[in-house]
């Protein structure tokens, strides 16, 4: 029997959330959420989210760590390849879904930046690459937050990625 939507997002957002709780690194919780719930696996892509933890490098100055992974999971499924380098329309797609994930997350966060969603939850940064730092964060309720937040990131790409599949499918 086939999966209805709600059980492959619900997956996705419950694998994310997991993942988060149990080894950190959002950008590789929200990717490995949305690979789980779809079936896929690619550990090249799945290592290649490591550096983009709390906004790049746990700096806190990039966006958040499980919207790239979102992000990533998009592109790997309707990104341009590399013999398509040429064809500068092919990014499209990725970028539409892409965007359309920014746009859904900053609706529901009001911000994408990883140190500003700190400052929202709690009222100040944590730099998690300082031990005294981490244990703040820990208790504080940084990963209880973080992994709501990345299953919900999961989720989200989750639900546009469907979208787009059904796009596709109703066009052939």
């Amino acid at each position: 029997m086939e999966k209805s939507k709600k059980e492959i997002t619900d997956k996705a957002f419950e694998q994310a959330k997991k993942y988060e709780l149990e080894y950190g690194d959002c950008a590789q919780c929200a990717l490995a959420g949305v690979f789980d719930a779809l079936g896929i696996e690619n550990k090249d892509v799945f290592r290649s989210a490591t550096g983009l933890a709390d906004g790049v490098g746990l700096t806190g100055d990039g966006h958040c760590g499980a919207l790239s992974g979102g992000v990533m999971a998009i592109s790997y499924l309707f990104g341009r390849q590399k013999d398509e380098f040429h064809r500068r329309g092919k990014v499209l797609k990725a970028i539409t879904i892409s965007r359309a994930l920014h746009d859904k997350f900053k609706e529901k966060y009001g911000t994408c930046r990883c140190h500003d969603l700190q400052v929202k939850f709690y009222g100040r940064f944590f730099d998690l690459f300082d031990q005294g730092e981490w244990e703040g964060a820990l208790k504080a309720g940084l990963p209880e937050t973080c992994s709501t937040l990345a299953g919900e990131v999961a989720r989200m790409t989750t639900e546009l990625i469907l979208e787009q599949m059904d796009k596709e499918a109703a066009k052939t």
